[in-house]
């Protein structure tokens, strides 16, 4: 069972907005379906709260939560694909352009229909990788009558390494973004991101864009996780049985037993999102105790050593994600980011949201 605590995202939301600053905007980042935890509770419950911005990566994500969102900003962060005018318009959503052939073509709808289009301005401070490079924003600015007929909401960027704060990469960036911006003067800016918006006043903006922090992960690392956990990933026990010393666990037997050891079997695997390097490494909460994963993560099953909880029965509730064991440090144990351990759970858990 995956329990989704929406009031714990909207506790967050607050968090970030009040620390942005309340006179500021603060946007809810609705990429990945949520982060994997469902981008259609997760939009109703931040449009409840106030919050009035929001961004999706892709357009159909942003098509699917259009309706619930009146009165909204909606934002594709990958921008205006060929021939994708039409449903920008029909449902009122806003690309961010971040190529001179993306401006020309959305000016060009603009010009088709009589009416001005909104948009946010992408420009790329350094991640090379997408918005305006530094020699598109110098053609832009030679060109800036094909800005007239549209509607420049934000002019945009991405910071490179938020989640380092002495990275010198942060201070290249405001430098850069504060000088490309004043080339559209009286037009809003949005920079932060979720690291972004602690890393002080320099990086305030009209619109903070925090995503991850939404979801409890830790924007600070290295500090004191500020968010509140919002993912509760449970499992029962289906098997238990005693196996000898000596006697292996699972595929290849990657896992010998070193004494009898007692193991249950959760409905947990790689399909649903656990990480296959997880096993032999992680752990699962039981009973107030950290019980090691042992043998190879499979397709739909893992095995964890039960031996030192001999009140294990069928039926136990076992913690794969949660107080217990925090997204963190699954994700620091199979080598990769609470991001990608989020947005890698899968369809098949039960989910039940809190706060809905």
């Amino acid at each position: 069972m995956l329990e989704i605590d929406l009031d714990a995202i909207a506790a967050n939301w607050r968090l970030l907005r009040d620390r942005h600053g309340p006179d500021r905007a603060t946007a809810g980042v609705l990429k990945a379906d949520g982060y994997g935890l469902g981008a259609v509770a997760v939009a109703k419950r931040l449009h409840a709260e106030g919050c009035r911005h929001f961004f999706t990566a892709h357009l159909m994500e942003a098509v699917e939560i259009r309706p619930l969102l009146p009165d909204s900003m909606l934002c594709v962060l990958h921008g205006l694909g060929p021939g994708e005018e039409e449903t920008f318009i029909l449902h009122d959503i806003a690309p961010a352009l971040g190529t001179l052939g993306e401006i020309e073509a959305w000016a060009a709808a603009a010009r088709a229909r009589g009416r001005r289009l909104p948009a946010l301005l992408h420009i790329d401070t350094g991640m090379n990788r997408t918005g305006l490079s530094p020699v598109e924003l110098e053609r832009l600015t030679a060109r800036a009558e094909l800005l007239a007929p549209l509607d420049i909401l934000f002019v945009m960027t991405h910071l490179v390494a938020a989640d380092t704060p002495g990275a010198p990469m942060n201070a290249i960036q405001a430098e850069v973004f504060a000088a490309a911006a004043a080339r559209f003067p009286g037009t809003r800016r949005s920079f932060a991101n979720s690291s972004g918006i602690f890393l002080g006043p320099r990086f305030a903006s009209d619109l903070a864009r925090p995503g991850a922090a939404l979801y409890g992960v830790n924007p600070t690392p290295g500090d004191a996780n500020p968010m509140a956990p919002v993912a509760r990933l449970r499992a029962r026990i289906m098997q238990l049985r005693d196996v000898p010393a000596g006697e292996g666990v699972g595929y290849d037997h990657q896992w010998i037993s070193p004494r009898p050891s007692r193991i249950a079997t959760l409905p947990v695997g790689y399909a649903d999102g656990y990480h296959r390097v997880l096993g032999d490494r992680a752990e699962v909460g039981l009973g107030g105790q950290l019980c090691p994963v042992v043998g190879r993560v499979s397709m739909d099953l893992i095995t964890i050593d039960v031996t030192d909880c001999p009140a294990a029965a069928i039926g136990d509730w076992c913690e794969v994600i949660g107080p217990a064991v925090p997204v963190e440090r699954l994700a620091t144990l199979a080598g990769t980011n609470a991001y990608e351990v989020l947005t890698s759970l899968g369809r098949r858990f039960h989910r039940r949201y809190l706060g809905a």
